[in-house]
């Protein structure tokens, strides 16, 4: 199969373990970010699917690594996520806004 696709680093691995021939190359940067996006799109589509905690597990671990890859502080991140629901609030209202 194909699949030019951003995997898992143990992925080759498993793949050989089960008798096959993993392909792969690693990524300069400017792949590896666009990579990082199309995985983004691909795990929230599964969970949108599926809506079981592995999913989301994966959306999480891929949130991971775009921090990492932006230099964004796991620090920064959880203040920049505080003020906003400060600011403007979280989700737990369950408000639909239909017109403004």
């Amino acid at each position: 199969m194909i699949y030019h696709k951003l995997v898992r680093d143990k992925i080759p691995e498993h793949i050989l373990k089960k008798g096959g021939t993993p392909i792969t190359h690693i990524a300069d940067e400017a792949e590896y970010w666009q990579k990082l996006k199309e995985k983004l799109t691909e795990e929230v589509a599964e969970f949108q699917k599926d809506e079981n905690v592995e999913e989301l597990a994966d959306i999480l671990e891929v949130i991971g690594a775009i921090v990492k890859y932006k230099n964004f502080s796991p620090a920064e991140l959880s203040e920049v996520k505080k003020k906003k629901a400060e600011a403007r609030g979280r989700f737990n209202g369950r408000i639909i806004l239909d017109e403004s």
